[in-house]
């Protein structure tokens, strides 16, 4: 009865209940009006047909397009109009305009050290190439005086990143898509309101639809009355949002400029297994310590001060001199995503890795929602002898999504591409590791939203100890999980092939 109570008077109910109110208002609207059918007709119908030509012409996917193009002539009427209201790939100019002071921060405070640049250039051209990519277009350098830790998964991280919140003096900055009270938030929260007391800043960060059915409405303000200063990214606002698709979705969180962590894992109680949900949650997180904490921070303080309407010096949570203890060894280049302009860093970035490949591919994603450029450079890298390995989850967290993913097995399976569904549970993990020298960390998942829509981030690591943890990770899950053939997939029933296949031409808009 009281997850019935808490499910009926939560916030997320209240924002359906207000967007069926809308919808139903404007239906009676039009019925009101309905002797006026044929100019109502002609004007929604004139929209959708510029839509179209919009979508046609602009830069975004051929899938993406495609997958609209498919929605507006199903509903002629108000296809374009939808489209108008929530389809557009990035951000409104106004908003690129306000918000274009992130990535004049970022442009401001992070340099790359052209000693740095030779020495990789001289080690690998290749994989200079692809770190001069991620600066060029992501602003953030690459470091070769940071050192890495992979955990696989969220409960010992949860064990390591409380054993470092303890030991703050200084600042402790915290940006997570989801964050919900349970075992972790509260264990966390209670070591952030101890160090507010001790004079440690402390600032969080969380989206607000990714909290919408885990935070009660307000809790910012029930953060800062605990000296916890906090902002909530893009808040949903009463009328029907325009922008409601551009999310952070962003994992960071930075610990007096010492130590800093990205990864899947979010602040809740099922990333580490304190509640179960779809059988056992796996996931994963990177540590980072050294020069390379500089570009998570810099990345934080840049959205704070967006939100917060601050200007501050950054300067002052630069990152100290490596630890003499921490042995630094390959290169590691922290990178962000956004919507803020037109160019998709982190599919560049996937892109990169599979196409340079010579030996294997090893990937985890909990969702394979893939463009045509994806699943091109998959298929050729397994033509051309590459083992290529993708691992999904066995239980979904969202059966669109795992449906979808399903869809794309044949044409993989097909070109030699190996994969396998995790049958312990779901897993939550978005890794690449190639040939023993690579290896991306991050929040990115193989999906429109991650790829086009979200704010993201991720580590891009050449020769660290790292990639070889991650590779290890894999392979272990990979030993607990289902190998597809094509015989199974070929076995699926034609009524839920023909619906995956509707599904996955829809997938863009969902």
């Amino acid at each position: 009865m009281r997850r019935i109570k808490n499910i009926f008077f939560s916030r997320i109910t209240f924002v359906v209940l207000l967007v069926v109110i809308q919808l139903l208002a404007l239906l009676t609207a039009i019925w009101k009006f309905s002797k006026y059918f044929v100019i109502f007709d002609f004007i929604f119908t004139f929209i959708s047909i510029l839509a179209v030509v919009y979508i046609l012409n602009s830069r975004t996917d051929p899938t993406y397009k495609l997958g609209w193009i498919i929605l507006i002539m199903l509903f002629p009427i108000f296809g374009g109009l939808l489209y108008l209201m929530a389809g557009g790939a990035g951000l409104s100019g106004k908003m690129k305009k306000n918000m274009s002071q992130i990535m004049d921060k970022m442009t401001e405070y992070l340099f790359q050290d052209q000693r740095t640049f030779s020495l990789l250039r001289n080690e690998n051209i290749v994989a200079y190439n692809q770190g001069k990519y991620i600066e060029k277009y992501s602003y953030c350098p690459v470091y070769d005086n940071s050192s890495t830790n992979f955990f696989p998964s969220g409960e010992i991280f949860f064990q390591k990143l409380v054993k470092e919140l303890k030991s703050a003096e200084k600042f402790i900055f915290i940006e997570f898509f989801i964050i919900e009270e349970g075992v972790m938030w509260n264990t966390i929260l209670d070591i952030l309101k101890d160090k507010v007391e001790k004079g440690v800043d402390v600032r969080v960060i969380y989206d607000d639809i990714g909290c919408m059915s885990k935070l009660p409405n307000g809790y910012n303000k029930k953060l800062e009355k605990a000296g916890v200063k906090c902002c909530v990214f893009n808040p949903f606002r009463l009328g029907i949002s325009l922008r409601l698709n551009n999310r952070d979705h962003r994992k960071i969180i930075v610990i007096d400029g010492k130590t800093a962590y990205t990864g899947g894992i979010n602040l809740a109680d099922e990333y580490i297994n304190r509640r179960e949900r779809f059988g056992y949650w796996r996931d994963n997180a990177i540590e980072i310590k050294g020069a390379a904490i500089w570009s998570f921070t810099v990345m934080f303080l840049s959205m704070w001060a967006f939100l917060r309407k601050t200007n501050e010096d950054y300067s002052i949570f630069a990152s100290p001199a490596l630890d003499n203890n921490e042995k630094s060894q390959g290169y590691v280049q922290p990178f962000h995503d956004s919507p803020l302009d037109d160019e998709h860093v982190s599919e560049t970035v996937y892109l990169n890795l599979i196409n340079q490949a010579e030996k294997y591919i090893y990937i985890e994603t909990p969702y394979l929602i893939a463009d045509h450029k994806m699943m091109t450079a998959l298929c050729i890298a397994a033509k051309r002898g590459v083992d290529v390995k993708i691992l999904t989850p066995g239980i979904p967290d969202k059966k669109v999504a795992y449906a979808i993913t399903q869809s794309s097995y044949e044409e993989l399976l097909e070109a030699g591409v190996s994969m396998y569904q995790y049958t312990p549970g779901f897993n939550h993990g978005k890794t690449f590791v190639v040939d023993d020298n690579y290896a991306v960390v991050g929040t990115i998942n193989l999906d429109y939203r991650s790829l086009y829509l979200h704010f993201e981030c991720g580590v891009w690591m050449y020769n660290t100890k790292s990639v070889e943890q991650v590779k290890r990770s894999t392979i272990k899950a990979l030993k607990s999980s289902k190998e597809i053939t094509l015989e199974y997939v070929k076995n699926t029933s034609a009524l839920r092939k023909i619906l995956r296949t509707i599904l996955k031409s829809l997938a863009p808009v969902l």
